[in-house]
């Protein structure tokens, strides 16, 4: 089932992507001949009006297709039909259909990050976190989470007590806890699993009562402090409306510059080249990150179609920036750009698209392969 709700889920982000530009498209007069989910060779189809709805064989992506999206075709249509023509639109309306599309995926990975946020939900709070540290998503309870093995604490606390005093003085927060713990020395000099010179008194609430345990704290060389090994509870982070939408955009510029950054570095280093992924990794890593939870899956499809608006964006023929560039060009230089010119300019970008696409796929086979 999982493997169901990831395939819908993208094809999903593609279906509302092109449907932005469907919609504005519409909306502006232009005409519409082609409305399709995926690419040809075309398995099934249907006219309604004037425009055609398909669905194609090849499941990397989708187009709608705009009368006069080449300026060639201009000069075979009739008059009335060329009136609506995307090229014989001005270069406003171009970039409001062209934008329209990234736009809604922008929107969704958004709306889908604010309302993790703001509902608390664990699980997408965490994964958040992993996709930017910067952002605070998971607060530590002052209670135990669980309890290391063959720690002072095995055995002694259990996963829930609520930690309310350390050596008899009262503690109110993760920090305060950790700070009491970690003034105990060891009788010698600090190594590696020595052992406290002095007991701590841990004072827990357990099933509605107050115990104490006596422990004896060791060094950890790892950690830097002594430790009686056991982990705090955590928490979602608690967001307000505007607070999650502040915290959603922080999230956004970093995969955002993240994805650039990383762009630039998968043609340059080999490192970064060998994880890059195609759509059979992330249709993968999305079956994982769905059958882990729904908070998981949110943040996934926030991402997905947030990666799926920025490399739309890139100012390349035939993706989404490429149009936007050559209108603004156009508007600037006060007439239109040659065809020959727009396709030479793009054809570079195009080619290390297409390197990076074949090297994912290559990536992906070779790990299903393992």
């Amino acid at each position: 089932m999982s493997w169901v709700l990831t395939l819908l889920g993208i094809v999903l982000l593609i279906v509302l992507h092109e449907l932005g530009h469907f919609t504005v498209a519409k909306a502006v007069g232009m005409r519409v001949e082609r409305f399709s989910l995926f690419f040809p060779p075309t398995l099934f189809k249907v006219r309604r009006g004037e425009t055609e709805y398909g669905i194609g064989a090849i499941p990397a992506g989708g187009y709608v297709k705009i009368t006069g999206m080449n300026p060639e075709e201009l000069k075979d249509l009739p008059p009335e039909v060329a009136a609506r023509a995307y090229y014989n639109q001005p270069p406003w309306k171009r970039i409001a259909v062209i934008l329209a599309g990234p736009g809604v995926n922008i929107l969704i990975a958004f709306l889908l990050f604010w309302a993790v946020l703001f509902s608390g939900s664990l699980h997408g709070a965490v994964a958040l976190g992993n996709l930017d540290p910067a952002v605070q998503t998971v607060a530590a309870a002052s209670s135990v989470g669980a309890v290391e093995k063959g720690k002072p604490a095995y055995g002694q606390l259990r996963a829930g007590d609520r930690i309310v005093a350390v050596d008899g003085v009262a503690v109110g927060s993760v920090a305060a806890t950790m700070q009491r713990i970690s003034s105990h020395r060891c009788a010698g000099a600090l190594t590696d699993g020595c052992r406290g010179a002095t007991p701590v008194t841990v004072t827990v609430k357990r099933s509605g009562r107050d115990l104490s345990v006596v422990l004896f704290p060791r060094y950890s060389r790892a950690a830097g402090h002594m430790i009686i090994g056991f982990v705090f509870a955590i928490a979602a982070k608690p967001f307000g409306v505007f607070a999650a939408a502040g915290a959603a955009l922080g999230e956004m510029w970093h995969v955002t510059t993240q994805t650039l950054t990383g762009f630039g570095r998968a043609l340059t280093e080999s490192k970064v080249r060998h994880q890059v992924s195609s759509i059979i990794g992330i249709t993968q890593v999305g079956h994982q990150t769905v059958a882990a939870g729904a908070g998981y899956a949110l943040v996934f499809l926030g991402f997905l179609s947030l990666i799926l608006a920025v490399i739309n964006l890139f100012p390349f023929l035939p993706l989404d920036g490429g149009h936007v560039l050559w209108s603004v060009a156009e508007k600037v230089r006060g007439k239109r750009i040659s065809l020959l010119a727009m396709y030479r300019f793009s054809s570079v970008g195009i080619v290390l698209l297409l390197f990076l696409v074949i090297n994912g796929v290559s990536n992906d086979i070779s790990r299903l392969a393992g």
